[in-house]
C-alpha cells in the first residue's frame, strides 16, 4: 500500500479531512457542485476548503464527516463554538464603528491650514456621504465576516448612471477566479472572473446555466474596425491629466447552458455558445469599455498571505482539530450525563411483573416513586458514572482554554476569564496581548485594500463626471477603525487636557485621542470648530465683563470724590499724564 500524497499549500491544515484528500477532484463526493467540469482543477482545494469552513459555521461538521465515511459522526453534538469564535474575532476587528478619513482633512480649520487641506476635507465629506448612501458599514460587515470565516472576501464596484454614484456589492469568494499572469510581477490580476451556477427552473422553462462576469484590462480600440485591424488608441483619464494611456477595462457578462459544455473549464468557455446579458441602457455586455484603466474588484484577505500565495487564512484554521475534539467530548459528556441522571441498575432476586398477553417479564423503568419487590437475598446495584462525567467536563474546559490560546482570542477576549483571577488592569492588558497582536495583523492585512477601494470610488466618480469631482490626482483615503478593546477614557481625557494645556499637543491631536478612546465625537473637524468657537465666545464674554467691572469701579470712585467736597466747592479736573508738567521744568 503506497503512501498518501503529501500536499503543502495554503490549505494544508485541512489535509486531515478525508474530503480534502480525495484523488482527482477533492471534495467532489461531499460537495457535488464541485464535480462540475467547468470548475478549474487548480481551484478545487480552495473551493472545498470554503465548503468545509462553512459547514463548521453552520454546525454541520458532523454531517461533513459522515459524508467522508464516518457514519457515527451524525450523532456528534455541535453547540456553535466555531461560529462564536468567528463572531468574536469579527467584533474585535470591526470595533464600535468605522469611518472614512482623508489625510489632512482634519486640519482644514486651523488658522494657517496646510496646502490642500480644504480639498481633502471636501473629498472626505463626499466620501462619507457616499458611504452613507451605499451602506458601507453594512457592506463591510458582510465582507469581513466572510473573510474572517473563509479567509477571503470580494467587493466589486460599478458605476450606476441612474444613481450617479458607484455601487458596492459583496460576493462569495467561491465565485472569485482571478487569472494570474506568470510572466508579470503585477500585484493585481489583469483579468478576473466572477462565475457561479444558476439552477434549472422548470416553471420558467430555464435550464441549468453558468454565468460568468469578466473584467479584463486590454488595449484601447476605437471602434470595431480598429479592433479587427489591431490598431490601438490612447486616452487621457481625469485622475492622470497630461498623461495618455492605451489601457482600458472591458466588461463581459454572459451565460452558458451546462448541456452545451463539453469539458471546457471556466477560462475556456466557448464564446460562440454564449448568451450575453444586456445592461440597463440596452447595451450588450460583450467587451463593454468601462472607460477606466483598473479592474474594479477588491479581494480582501483575512491574513497577510505567505510569499507566492494570494489567499488568506481563516481564524479557525489553527484550531479546527481542537473544535472536532471539543464536539466529540461534548457528545461523550452528553452520553455520560444520561447515565448519571438515569443510572443503569442491576437487580438480583427481584420479582418482575409479567405480561399477561405474552407471559414474559416486563422491563422495569427507572422513574421517581417506583417500587420494586426484592427477595430475602435480593440486591440492587447502580452504576455510578459521575466521576467520568467530571473528567469529561474538565476536558471540555481544557479544550476551550487551548482553543482560546491557539486562536489568539484569549480567555479574556472570549469573556471566559474569571475576574477574580485578574489582580490589576496591567495584568488584564498582558492577558489581552495576543488578541491585540491578532487584531493588529488582521487590520494591517486590510489597510491597503481599503485604500485601494476608496481610490477606485474617487476615480469612478471622476470617470462618471459627477458634480463636484474635478480632474486631478486621487487623494489618499483610508478606513479608520475604533479601538477593539475598552480604554480608560478618564485617563485619556486627563492626559489630553494636560498635554494640550502644556502646549505639547495640538488641539487636533487631543481631539483625535478622545475620538479613538471612544468619546461620542462624530466629526473631529466639526468638534474642533465648536471648541474654538466656544473658547472665542467665552473670551469675548470675559472681556465684556472686565470692561463693565472697570466702568463700575470708575463710577464708584467718582461718587466718592464728589461726596468729599464741601458746599460750593468744585471738583478740580485731573490732568492726564500727557498734560502734566515735567518735574523741574521751571528751573
Amino acid at each position: 500500500m503506497g503512501l498518501r500524497q503529501l500536499v503543502i499549500d495554503a490549505w494544508s491544515w485541512l489535509n486531515y479531512k478525508p474530503v480534502m484528500n480525495e484523488a482527482g477532484r477533492p471534495g467532489s463526493r461531499a460537495f457535488p457542485e464541485l464535480a462540475k467540469t467547468w470548475v478549474p482543477p487548480h481551484e478545487l482545494r480552495r473551493l472545498a476548503a470554503y465548503k468545509v469552513l462553512a459547514s463548521y459555521d453552520n454546525n454541520q461538521a458532523g454531517q461533513l464527516a459522515a459524508a467522508g465515511g464516518d457514519a457515527s459522526a451524525l450523532e456528534r453534538r455541535e453547540l456553535g463554538d466555531a461560529a462564536n469564535l468567528v463572531d468574536t474575532a469579527l467584533g474585535y476587528l470591526l470595533g464600535s464603528e468605522q469611518k472614512v478619513t482623508v489625510e489632512g482633512a482634519e486640519h482644514s480649520d486651523e488658522q494657517t491650514p496646510t496646502p490642500g487641506s480644504a480639498e481633502a476635507a471636501a473629498v472626505q465629506k463626499r466620501l462619507r456621504e457616499w458611504a452613507d448612501k451605499e451602506k458601507l458599514t453594512f457592506r463591510v460587515q458582510q465582507a469581513e465576516r466572510a473573510a474572517v470565516l473563509l479567509g477571503d472576501s470580494v467587493m466589486v464596484l460599478a458605476w450606476n448612471p441612474e444613481k450617479r454614484r458607484p455601487t458596492l456589492r459583496v460576493y462569495d469568494p467561491g465565485f472569485f477566479f482571478p487569472q494570474w499572469d506568470d510572466d508579470t510581477d503585477d500585484d493585481f490580476p489583469s483579468k478576473v472572473h466572477l462565475a457561479w451556477e444558476l439552477p434549472a427552473d422548470d416553471e420558467a422553462g430555464l435550464k441549468a446555466r453558468v454565468r460568468r462576469v469578466t473584467y479584463e484590462l486590454g488595449p484601447i480600440f476605437e471602434g470595431s474596425e480598429a479592433e479587427e485591424e489591431g490598431s490601438t488608441g490612447a486616452r487621457t483619464y481625469p485622475w492622470e491629466p497630461g498623461r495618455a494611456s492605451n489601457t482600458t477595462c472591458y466588461l463581459t457578462d454572459a451565460e452558458w447552458l451546462l448541456e452545451d459544455l463539453n469539458g471546457e473549464t471556466l477560462d475556456r468557455l466557448p464564446m460562440g455558445k454564449a448568451a450575453y446579458r444586456v445592461g440597463v441602457d440596452g447595451t450588450e455586455l460583450n467587451r463593454l469599455d468601462l472607460m477606466i484603466d483598473f479592474v474594479p474588484v477588491v479581494h480582501i484577505a483575512n491574513t497577510i498571505p505567505d510569499g507566492g500565495e494570494n489567499w488568506g487564512r481563516s481564524v479557525l484554521a489553527r484550531v479546527l482539530q481542537a473544535l472536532d475534539e471539543l464536539a466529540a467530548t461534548d457528545s461523550d459528556g452528553s452520553a455520560a450525563s444520561a447515565t448519571t441522571g438515569t443510572p443503569i441498575i442491576g437487580l438480583a432476586g427481584a420479582r418482575l411483573p409479567t405480561d399477561r398477553a405474552t407471559g414474559r417479564p416486563q422491563e422495569l423503568e427507572v422513574r421517581a416513586g417506583a417500587v420494586w419487590q426484592l427477595g430475602e437475598t435480593g440486591r440492587m446495584d447502580a452504576l455510578d458514572t459521575s466521576p467520568q462525567l467530571a473528567e469529561l467536563r474538565a476536558r471540555v474546559d481544557h479544550l476551550l482554554e487551548r482553543i482560546a490560546s491557539n486562536s489568539r482570542l484569549t480567555n479574556a477576549g472570549l469573556g471566559t476569564l474569571d475576574a477574580t483571577e485578574v489582580p490589576s488592569g496591567y495584568a488584564l492588558k498582558l492577558a489581552l496581548g495576543p488578541l491585540d497582536m491578532l487584531i493588529g495583523m488582521m487590520r494591517l492585512a486590510r489597510e491597503h485594500k481599503y485604500r485601494l477601494l476608496f481610490k477606485m470610488v474617487q476615480r469612478l466618480y471622476q470617470a462618471g463626471r459627477a458634480e463636484g469631482w474635478t480632474a486631478g490626482e486621487t487623494l489618499p483615503a483610508r478606513l479608520a477603525w475604533a479601538p477593539h478593546t475598552p480604554t480608560d477614557r478618564g485617563a485619556v481625557l486627563e492626559e489630553a487636557i494636560k498635554a494640550y494645556g502644556a502646549g505639547v499637543l495640538s488641539l487636533e491631536t487631543a481631539v483625535t485621542m478622545l475620538l479613538e478612546a471612544g468619546y461620542p465625537i462624530k466629526d473631529a473637524s466639526q468638534e474642533i470648530e465648536r471648541i474654538r468657537a466656544k473658547a472665542q465666545q467665552e473670551a469675548e464674554t470675559r472681556m465684556a465683563e472686565a470692561a463693565a467691572r472697570r466702568g463700575r469701579e470708575e463710577d464708584e470712585d467718582d461718587q466718592e470724590g464728589d461726596a468729599g467736597l464741601g458746599a460750593g466747592e468744585e471738583r478740580k479736573p485731573v490732568k492726564k499724564d500727557s498734560e502734566r508738567e515735567p518735574v523741574g521744568s521751571s528751573r
